[in-house]
């Protein structure tokens, strides 16, 4: 639903009806009673605002959501696969959160995740370079049960120590190569049983998405020679370009459009 928004509202201003987001989710083989329940999940934590026209509800972005759609296109188009400009520092992120704020706990750590922070130990997380923790943290309210540190590794703890221990390196390549198996092109046409390019884009980028918010952007120098990310964004962004204008065409035609204003 993410990539949907981000691809065909973002930026728009305007809401679409529910009846058509349906229409698109089943050419991608999603069912009805799930696109509504994840409609009206994302009203529910101030992702999605309704508008009310008759008896068509219309769905558009919160200021909220425009945020992290932003920051999600950033990381897609603008950041890269690999972290060539690193210099050797980390961002640490320790807290203690009681069981009570379980709930705000998990934001946390969602939150961390995507931006590129992995767990070293209980109550630790890292990153490499500098984050803007303080934006990160803002929403949360958890100032009084968070730390925030800026460091360098020294010996004997090494900074290629800190890639093993807080990211599994090994499953983000296999998430890369999975990708490669299932979209690359070299083979023949992907995915030729999806009826048209309105749903390939759909699963494309939401393929993507899903690797990108599990990639922590580390270090280049700490990464395999063979390391599958290169190859995998040049696969996305080939496709991307490809489906984009028949898929913006099909959308015009399917999507009911409530307009700004």
């Amino acid at each position: 639903m993410f990539s949907f928004f981000g691809i065909h509202v973002l930026g728009r201003g305007t809401g679409v009806y529910s009846g058509s987001i349906i229409d698109v989710f089943a050419r991608a083989g999603v069912g009805e009673e799930a696109v509504r329940s994840t409609l009206a999940r994302m009203a529910k934590r101030n992702l999605l605002v309704r508008h009310r026209r008759g008896r068509k509800v219309y769905f558009g972005l919160t200021p909220h959501a425009e945020e992290v759609l932003q920051d999600g296109h950033r990381r897609i188009w603008e950041t890269g696969a690999v972290n060539r400009d690193w210099d050797g520092t980390w961002t640490l992120v320790g807290f203690s959160i009681p069981d009570s704020r379980r709930r705000e706990r998990h934001d946390l750590r969602s939150r961390l995740i995507w931006e590129g922070f992995g767990p070293l130990q209980s109550g630790l997380w890292i990153a490499p370079g500098e984050k803007d923790a303080a934006a990160i943290l803002a929403p949360l309210g958890l100032d009084e049960h968070v730390t925030v540190l800026r460091a360098q590794a020294f010996k004997p703890t090494e900074a290629a120590d800190l890639v093993r221990k807080a990211f599994d390196a090994a499953s983000i390549a296999a998430g890369y190569r999975a990708f490669l198996q299932r979209w690359d092109i070299a083979p023949g046409p992907p995915l030729p049983s999806a009826p048209d390019d309105l749903a390939r884009q759909l699963m494309l980028h939401t393929d993507w998405l899903q690797l990108v918010r599990q990639d922590p952007h580390l270090p280049a120098e700490h990464l395999p020679a063979d390391w599958p990310a290169i190859r995998a964004e040049t696969c996305f962004r080939t496709l991307a370009r490809t489906y984009e204008p028949v898929a913006a065409a099909l959308a015009d035609e399917v999507l009911d459009v409530l307009e700004p204003g």
